[in-house]
């Protein structure tokens, strides 16, 4: 049977924040696809681009390879390729035209290519796979090895008699244990250790328990997987962790899940399996804080091992949180942050600036929030419109001629919100500042109530005061007469 080269077209390199963090992983959907295009016959190998930093270095391994099928396969399990940076969409169009000067049959299956199958056509790539592709991309390189005609294949778009067609969305895998164990012997995984080495942080692995998510907050994009919620079993999450811990030495894992653990009993039988193979991990995840405070559900998970979790708690207004259908409360992020912290649970956020009718006074709530909760950690963003959300929708007629963002750290607003660019670019670098500096105030009365308690890392924090107490005056002034310009 034919052969194929599996690759993707995110670059940890050049987003440079990104980067910056030292913490990569793997390419998880593209393993997937690759292991089930194995387990059915075909002959697969893997260029990851995640820790290169130029397209063109695929070029060599394509001209001695010769592989018939280039298949540029999305990570759809890494949120940023959902922001469709436009330096990684030039990257894979770069790509696309390599693998078509050496004949390659190449098919493309991303949240950007969904989203604009049309440009990714018009440079040269023979099929766009829609949404979640590995069923798809099976049945499109069987017909294709077999000479049949691709009409009737759901989930793709391809040019036929010069016309750009799409066929019928294919409905989403449910029974998602059907997939195979993804093909992790394809990575090199002790470069990624290395990166990680230099982080400081131990050595950590992405696993997907879930696909899809069922919430309907308006903002956010499903351009792989959808509205919908479908769960891979205990017993299959703890094979693969077994099998990572085993073929890898790996102990602490981050669950990818947009939502985790959301289907009832499902952290149970989890914590259940853990304790029946006698593995003892440690890992980090997404979740909401209305499901954190479900029944037992943070006792449950703090007994599994969890030591982390990314909150979407967006802002301290519940008005903004109606706007953008968040579906929670105010004090729901208060509540569960507590209980979290009681468990020994760190807390991260994320935060949200800029939604439509934001105002100062919602701004300063969510700020307010912030030094009372003291998360352990937080990302803040300002709102960006994707395609195929409401919010978009509400927004699409002022969109400028930037649709996208260049890096995870452009925050630059593509429409008409409350205030400008600068100021909130100023306001996402303040509100870190503040964080700080709220920490190390905290750390000081530590400090002086047991001077002997203190880490390395929070002597340090207190030391940071003499900087970040001034600045943070400083700012106050800045962002004010941005509000006032505006």
């Amino acid at each position: 049977m034919s052969n194929l080269l599996f690759s993707h077209s995110y670059y940890y390199k050049l987003d440079p924040k990104q980067w910056k963090n030292k913490t990569p992983f793997p390419p998880l959907g593209t393993l997937y696809a690759a292991s089930l295009m194995r387990e059915n016959g075909y002959e697969v190998r893997l260029f990851d681009t995640n820790l290169l930093d130029n397209p063109n270095s695929i070029e060599p391994v394509i001209q001695m390879q010769l592989p018939e099928y280039l298949v540029i396969y999305d990570d759809g399990f890494n949120y940023l390729t959902k922001m469709c940076l436009t330096t990684m969409r030039d990257a894979c169009f770069d790509m696309i035209a390599i693998g078509k000067k050496y004949g390659c049959k190449v098919l493309v299956c991303s949240s950007d290519s969904t989203d604009h199958a049309a440009e990714y056509l018009e440079k040269g790539a023979d099929f766009i796979i829609l949404g979640e592709g590995e069923l798809t991309l099976l049945e499109l390189v069987n017909t294709l090895e077999r000479g049949e005609n691709t009409d009737d294949i759901a989930g793709i778009v391809s040019v036929q008699n010069g016309i750009i067609t799409a066929n019928p969305k294919r409905t989403v895998l449910q029974n998602l244990d059907e997939l195979p164990i993804p093909a992790w012997d394809l990575v090199d995984m002790n470069e990624y250790k290395l990166i990680w080495r230099e982080s400081g942080q131990k050595f950590t692995l992405n696993i997907a328990t879930t696909r899809g998510c069922p919430y309907k907050c308006n903002w956010c994009a499903k351009p792989i997987y959808g509205n919908r919620y479908n769960t891979h079993s205990a017993a299959y999450i703890a094979n693969h962790i077994e099998f990572l811990r085993s073929s890898y030495g790996v102990r602490r894992f981050w669950m990818c899940d947009d939502i985790f653990g959301l289907k009832p009993n499902w952290v149970r039988s989890f914590n259940d399996e853990l304790k029946n193979r006698r593995l003892n991990i440690r890992y980090y995840i997404q979740s909401r804080v209305d499901l954190l405070l479900k029944e037992d559900m943070i006792d449950l998970l703090a007994e599994s091992g969890l030591e982390e979790v990314w909150v979407g708690a967006e802002s301290a207004s519940q008005k903004i949180l109606d706007a953008m259908d968040k579906g929670t409360k105010v004090e729901q992020i208060y509540e569960a942050t507590n209980l979290l912290k009681q468990k020994d649970i760190r807390v991260a956020f994320f935060l949200q600036f800029g939604y439509l009718g934001e105002n100062g006074d919602d701004i300063l709530k969510t700020i307010g929030m912030v030094k009372d909760l003291m998360p352990d950690n937080i990302g803040i963003s300002v709102s960006y419109p994707l395609p195929g959300t409401k919010f978009y929708e509400k927004v699409k007629d002022d969109l400028r001629q930037k649709s996208n963002w260049k890096d995870s750290d452009d925050l630059d607003m593509m429409f008409n919100g409350s205030f400008k660019t600068n100021y909130y670019r100023k306001l996402q670098r303040f509100v870190h500042k503040e964080y700080r500096k709220s920490q190390g105030v905290s750390n000081f009365k530590k400090m002086a109530k047991n001077p002997f308690e203190l880490s390395f890392e929070k002597v340090v924090s207190v030391m940071k005061l003499g900087y970040y107490i001034p600045s943070t005056f400083v700012d106050t002034f800045v962002l004010k007469k941005l509000q006032d310009d505006h």
